[in-house]
């Protein structure tokens, strides 16, 4: 800081004119003094004072900008600091955000909250790969137009070179876009792109970029394997159906909802035909090969929204949400056939099984699950106690 002004520097310089000016006298005889000097001694006094004089303002001059320009270095440093101290605060922020996240759209969320200003820029992107997919993770401009997604998505694919190995960090350039593709345990999991025209990107913006990519990667990576876990948790090892636990719950709530919206929610309850004899004949093993089989087709011929269940030992359930009565019928009657037609290999023979299927649908405002699936089993012991592998409708149902 300049504590001396100009208006401060005119009145010293008068100050000096005056107090030459007042004693002119005393610095005239000091000069006639150093005269004499030098005219019996022979030494030249004046000129080296003025050289001692020179020298001197020469060398108050240099330590006068040496020491502004410490000040400027330190004023610079201290604003780097700031800067660093912000964006590490920001940083901070971002992470503690992420580890509370353990699903995508907690996840897009945070991305949404604090990534125009970590990336200082509105329309940077998030782009993730999902089961060979690119995915919007979202933007800051909330555009949501699928152009824009396939445009990006082609600008990752970019930015994930063919000859670049997978779980590289280095950042690339592609299509105007500043790309940083996300890693986290050696596996890419998509990429942050920024537009290239929205401002240099010096070093700080990008190890800010960098350090948001790397932070983003692992809370992805974190969420895919705890879904992973989950599923795991709620499934039947053996035929990958979900278990008896959550089967009930997504029922809950499907009959929740449908009683809001007014749709039909349908349910199957089959069970395979004499299957304690494909046990005692096979062994177990095989009862275990044929229930994954019985799960893989069921997989295989109802629709992704369908709720499979394991229910118990050779009982199934399939919740159909939206679906009448009479498209439940024509469900279990195809399911009946594929189980039927499906031939299970085992060592040197093949083994076939049939199935008996209830069906029953909810009624209006039904909220119960147990009275529901209690229909669906009287109907599938009434299958049994008719012949077996054939579909039976609940009575209630018909009633109603």
């Amino acid at each position: 800081m300049n504590i001396i002004g100009r208006q401060d520097r005119a009145l010293l310089v008068g100050l000096a004119v005056a107090l030459i000016v007042v004693f002119a006298k005393p610095i005239q005889h000091l000069l006639d003094l150093a005269r004499e000097v030098e005219r019996t001694s022979g030494l030249a006094l004046v000129p080296a004072l003025i050289i001692l004089t020179v020298v001197f303002l020469f060398h108050q001059t240099s330590k006068r900008w040496e020491s502004k320009a410490r000040a400027a270095a330190a004023e610079a440093e201290a604003q780097d600091a700031s800067a660093r101290a912000s964006e590490m605060e920001r940083l901070v922020m971002f992470g503690q955000a992420l580890g509370r996240a353990l699903d995508v759209e907690t996840i897009r969320d945070v991305v949404l909250q604090h990534l125009p200003q970590l990336a200082s820029s509105d329309d940077a992107w998030v782009m993730i790969r999902k089961e060979g997919y690119w995915q919007a993770l979202g933007s800051a401009a909330r555009d949501g137009h699928r152009e824009v997604d396939v445009a990006r998505a082609d600008i990752a694919d970019r930015a994930l070179v063919s000859d670049q190995i997978d779980g590289a960090t280095d950042p690339v350039t592609a299509a105007g876009h500043f790309c940083l593709p996300m890693t986290a345990g050696g596996h890419t999991v998509g990429v942050l792109g920024v537009p290239e025209s929205s401002g240099p990107f010096n070093e700080g913006r990008r190890r800010t970029l960098a350090a948001a990519a790397t932070l983003l990667g692992i809370s992805l990576r974190n969420a895919q394997l705890f879904r992973e876990l989950r599923e795991t948790s709620l499934r039947d090892g053996l035929t990958s159906c979900f278990n008896r636990t959550h089967a009930l719950e997504v029922m809950d709530v499907e009959l929740r909802r449908a009683r809001r919206s007014q749709s039909p929610v349908s349910l199957i309850m089959f069970d395979l035909d004499h299957f304690k004899d494909v046990n005692d004949r096979y062994g177990h093993l095989c009862g275990d090969a044929v229930l994954a089989a019985v799960g893989s087709r069921m997989r295989d011929v109802l629709r992704g929204s369908d709720l499979k269940c394991r229910y118990g030992g050779e009982e199934f359930l399939v919740l159909l949400p939206e679906t009448p009565l009479e498209g439940a019928k024509r469900v279990a009657d195809t399911l009946r056939r594929e189980l039927a037609d499906m031939v299970v290999p085992w060592k040197d023979e093949s083994v076939t099984v049939t199935a008996s299927l209830g069906v029953t649908v909810a009624l209006p405002s039904e909220i119960n699950c147990e009275a529901l699936i209690s229909r669906a089993d009287a109907a599938l012991y009434r299958a049994k106690d008719q012949g077996r592998n054939c579909v039976r409708l609940s009575l209630e149902t018909a009633v109603a």
